[in-house]
C-alpha cells in the first residue's frame, strides 16, 4: 500500500489517495485551490473543474493518467446542478467515459457545490 498526498490541503484524518493491489483510490476532492486551501469561487462548472484538477493532481503523483479512471462518485447538494456539473465533467474527460455515480446530497463541506471521489487502475510500470 502506498499513500499519495496529492499536495492538497487537508484537515481531516484521511489520505488523499491510496494505491493498493493495482488500484488507486482517491478520497473525495472538494473544489479547493491546492495552494491556498480556499474554496474556488464560481458556480458548479468552475467548482467541478477545480475538484477534477485536484483528482488529476493525485493521479499524476501516483503515475496514472486521467484515462486510467474507472469510476467517479460525484456528490452535489442539489440535482438542479446536474447539467452544469455534467458539462464540466465531460469537458475534463473528453472521449474517456469512466463509470459514474451522481449523488444528490445535503450541503457539502465549506458550502462547496461538488465533491468528487475516484478509482483508477494503475499502469503496470507505476
Amino acid at each position: 500500500m502506498r499513500i499519495i498526498s496529492g499536495n492538497t490541503s487537508r484537515g481531516g484524518h484521511y489520505a488523499p489517495g491510496i494505491v493498493s493491489r493495482g488500484m488507486l483510490y482517491i478520497s473525495g476532492q472538494l473544489p479547493v485551490d491546492g495552494g491556498t486551501g480556499e474554496l474556488v469561487p464560481g458556480g458548479a462548472a468552475e467548482q467541478t473543474a477545480a475538484a477534477l484538477r485536484n483528482v488529476e493532481r493525485i493521479l499524476a503523483e501516483a503515475g496514472a493518467p486521467k484515462e486510467a479512471v474507472v469510476l467517479c462518485r460525484v456528490y452535489i447538494p442539489d440535482v438542479a446542478l446536474w447539467d452544469e456539473v455534467n458539462r464540466a465533467y465531460a469537458s475534463f474527460f473528453g472521449a474517456h467515459r469512466p463509470a459514474r455515480v451522481v449523488v444528490p446530497t445535503t450541503g457539502l463541506h465549506h458550502g462547496a457545490l461538488v465533491e468528487i471521489e475516484a478509482m483508477a487502475e494503475m499502469p503496470e510500470e507505476a
